[in-house]
């Protein structure tokens, strides 16, 4: 009897990786049959902009799970100390310039921002890289350039206007941030061997992220359905407006940084200036990115973060697109 509670927690733990994955899985494979049986026009554009979202997020979302987990147990710290600056205000530009070589999305790099910061590297080196390795990674700006084919200065804006962002913030984190601003949830289960370590930390995270990608995920799809196509219209036609519209819609619609390429060259009808407002704001700031970093980091960073890294993305983006396009 004296097993019954151990088995019980640990046959719970697994059951909620499990029915998760699961849960992601079937909407993967059966996203048309799903489609066709809700009713209404609606109802069936919530479900395709919501497995959408997932679909893209997922993959990555795996990947930078595995890769937290590699650096929570098997990176030792002094790693981190030899590859970094020791000096934070020079490790902020080095951090920010590893996110290039990091093909992967906005999902993939919150937790792994969080292992980072667990492994002892200063909070404002990892943010800065979780504001960069979603935006200016090769996939990214490849994918920026195959969407603009005639516009080769929107690659070159994009990538600047994206690192001067991660820059800037990691270098406003150091001054004005506070350490209590950021609460990485307690994790004995990195403590044991390392197998076990890993496979916990894997299993920690996909539950822990995986579950506000799911509420961003739903959440995006509600905006997607309830703004109407007609003010797009309307607000193109007023430079300032449009350049705040397109801002607030990459938060809103929650757009993999790996696509959002295409669906910006579609927004024909907005100035370059605009359309690189909404790319360089996307992959830093949407609504399932807020609800990951609330998860990962805590509300209370969140709330401030995402604010600050908003107006910074917005100025740097309305600056490039003024000086190169």
């Amino acid at each position: 009897m004296a097993d019954a509670p151990a088995g019980e927690r640990r046959n719970r733990g697994i059951s909620s990786v499990e029915a998760l994955a699961a849960v992601l899985v079937l909407l993967v494979i059966f996203r048309g049959r799903l489609s066709g049986l809700v009713s209404g026009e609606r109802l069936q554009t919530w479900t395709t902009v919501f497995v959408s979202v997932l679909v893209q997020a997922v993959p990555f979302l795996v990947f930078g799970v595995l890769l937290s987990a590699v650096i929570a147990v098997f990176v030792p710290r002094s790693f981190w100390a030899k590859a970094l600056p020791r000096h934070p205000a020079l490790a902020v530009p080095a951090a920010s310039v590893a996110g290039v070589v990091l093909p992967g999305c906005e999902c993939g790099a919150v937790p792994i921002a969080g292992s980072l910061i667990r492994r002892g590297v200063t909070p404002a080196a990892a943010l800065a890289f979780l504001l960069a390795a979603p935006a200016i990674n090769p996939i990214v700006l490849t994918a920026t350039a195959v969407a603009f084919p005639g516009n080769p200065e929107m690659v070159v804006a994009r990538g600047l206007a994206s690192l001067v962002v991660a820059v800037l913030m990691g270098w406003l984190w150091l001054r004005l941030g506070k350490t209590d601003w950021i609460r990485l949830p307690h994790r004995p289960d990195l403590d044991g061997s390392r197998g076990r370590a890993f496979w916990a930390a894997c299993r920690h995270d996909v539950v822990h992220a995986g579950g506000f990608l799911v509420l961003g995920a739903a959440a995006a799809a509600t905006i997607n359905v309830i703004v109407p196509e007609a003010w797009l219209q309307t607000l193109a036609s007023h430079p300032a407006l449009s350049v705040l519209a397109l801002a607030v819609l990459a938060v809103l619609l929650s757009i993999c940084s790996e696509a959002d390429a295409f669906v910006a060259a579609s927004l024909s009808q907005f100035s370059l200036t605009s359309r690189l407002v909404f790319l360089v704001v996307g992959p830093m700031v949407d609504l399932k990115l807020i609800s990951m970093q609330a998860g990962v980091f805590g509300r209370g960073f969140a709330l401030r973060f995402a604010p600050a890294t908003f107006a910074v993305a917005v100025l740097a983006a309305v600056v490039a697109g003024v000086v190169l396009l």
